[in-house]
Order: structure tokens, then C-alpha cells, then sequence
């Protein structure tokens, strides 16, 4: 039988996902509940539309030419990316084979013998870790914390390119004494060569009303400027190198 998978959409010429122009695939399916998520219509894991892995690497391959001059490549993302290994792993030998780089942005939260192959194919990791404090984690995200230190260790083993990536939302992520526990555990990882700190927005608000899902974040406002600039310095400690992303 061959292997399919589902794809949410794709995105030809993005630049906030990994260095460069990059091609971006949104897969669908996530096993977190994020209150913060602005793609709630990933989560469903039976939705999206169906490729097989060189009908997908075709679309891909069209723009090889700007990824190549950028600096850039493919970034997988969703949803859950990890969640469609056996697809993504796939796709991404076909990727390799025509030199593009492999970039994914994962939660963490899964781990099997798949997910070790699929990181032998990966350029760089976008890890977001949506909080250090795991009861905080848990009330963010509906499950834990401890995969997703996990995979960071593996990949601190493995020597992968890993950007940290950090949603500062206002009386739900923004505990600094928390924050300065989580930039302190980073300082033990050389293989953490960003920290990108996101600005929560609520762009993705109207997805939430459009499915019926209540969205506890209506009335928090983004974080102001002060508290940006506080927690890109905690983050900066030590010499980390932090963007910030409004």
C-alpha cells in the first residue's frame, strides 16, 4: 500500500519559518490544544488533503531555484508534523537527494523509532517549547512537558541545528521567574543556535469562532513592548542569540 499523507496547505515563498525562502507544508494534525494555537484547523487529523510524497515533492522541487539563492528550503510544520512520519520521512529523502534543506517545527510531543529516522534527514529543528514550568505547560498545551525536554536532549546528542521557539502571552506564558528557569536549562544545549521569541496575536481568532471552539484568549492583549524587551534580555543571557518576531 502506498504511503499517503494529509496536508492542510502550502505556503510557495515563506520567510518566518527557518532562514531563507522557504517552502512551507502545513500538515494536518496536532495532538496539543494549544489556547494560543492560530491553526486550530490542523488539529483534526482525518481533514486536509491527501499526497502521496513525490506528488508533494513535485510541487516542492518548482522552486528549488529561490530556495537555493536564499539560503532557504523546506520547512514542515502544521499541526504536528511528527505525527505523519512515515510520509514526512519520505518526502524528506526526496528533498535531501535534491540537496534542499529540511527544516521542522514540532511541538516534541512525539517520539518513536520514526521520528530518530526522520531527525537523521533534518537540517534544523524549530522546537517550541510553549512553557518550562510543567503545570503551566499542561494548562497551555493539554499534555506534558517531559517529551519535549526529552527530544531536546536527543538533539543536543545527535548535534542538530535547533531554534527554540517561545509564545509570550501576557498572564499565561509570561512568568519571568519561569522564563529565566527555561533560558538557564538552554545555556546546557550548543546546539541551540536561536531562540525566537513570538509575540502572541490573535490573528487566528476567528478560525476558533468559525469551528465552534471556545477561545479563552479573547480579551488578553498582546505583549507590550517592555515586556518584550525583558524577556529577549533573559533569553540573551549568556550570549544566546534571540530574535524577536511581533
Amino acid at each position: 500500500m502506498s504511503i499517503t499523507g494529509r496536508i492542510h496547505s502550502l505556503e510557495s515563498f515563506g520567510t518566518v519559518d527557518g532562514p531563507g525562502i522557504r517552502f512551507v507544508v502545513f500538515m494536518q494534525g496536532c495532538p496539543l490544544r494549544c489556547q494560543f494555537c492560530h491553526n486550530p484547523d490542523t488539529w483534526e487529523v482525518h481533514k486536509g488533503t491527501e499526497y502521496q510524497p513525490q506528488q508533494l515533492f513535485d510541487e516542492i522541487v518548482k522552486y528549488k531555484s529561490y530556495m537555493e539563492f536564499s539560503g532557504g528550503g523546506v520547512t514542515f510544520t502544521g499541526g504536528e508534523p511528527l505525527l505523519q512520519t512515515e510520509f514526512l520521512l519520505e518526502v524528506s529523502k526526496l528533498c535531501k537527494k535534491q540537496g534542499l534543506t529540511v527544516a521542522v517545527d514540532t511541538s516534541g510531543y512525539v517520539w518513536n523509532d520514526k521520528v530518530k529516522e526522520q531527525l537523521e534527514y533534518t537540517d534544523l529543528v524549530l522546537l517550541d517549547i510553549k512553557n518550562y514550568d510543567p503545570r503551566v505547560y499542561e494548562t497551555v498545551t493539554g499534555v506534558a512537558l517531559t517529551p519535549t525536554l526529552k527530544l531536546l536532549d536527543h538533539l543536543k546528542e545527535m548535534k542538530i541545528n535547533t531554534w527554540v521557539r517561545y509564545v509570550l502571552v501576557p498572564n499565561l506564558t509570561d512568568n519571568l521567574d519561569s522564563i529565566k528557569r527555561l533560558s538557564a536549562h538552554l545555556d546546557q544545549y550548543p546546539n541551540v543556535s536561536k531562540i525566537e521569541l513570538l509575540a502572541f496575536h490573535k490573528m487566528g481568532e476567528y478560525k476558533w469562532k468559525e469551528l465552534g471552539l471556545e477561545y479563552k484568549l479573547a480579551d488578553t492583549r498582546e505583549p507590550d513592548k517592555e515586556l518584550l524587551l525583558t524577556v529577549k534580555n533573559i533569553f540573551a543571557a549568556n550570549g544566546k542569540k534571540v530574535s524577536v518576531n511581533l
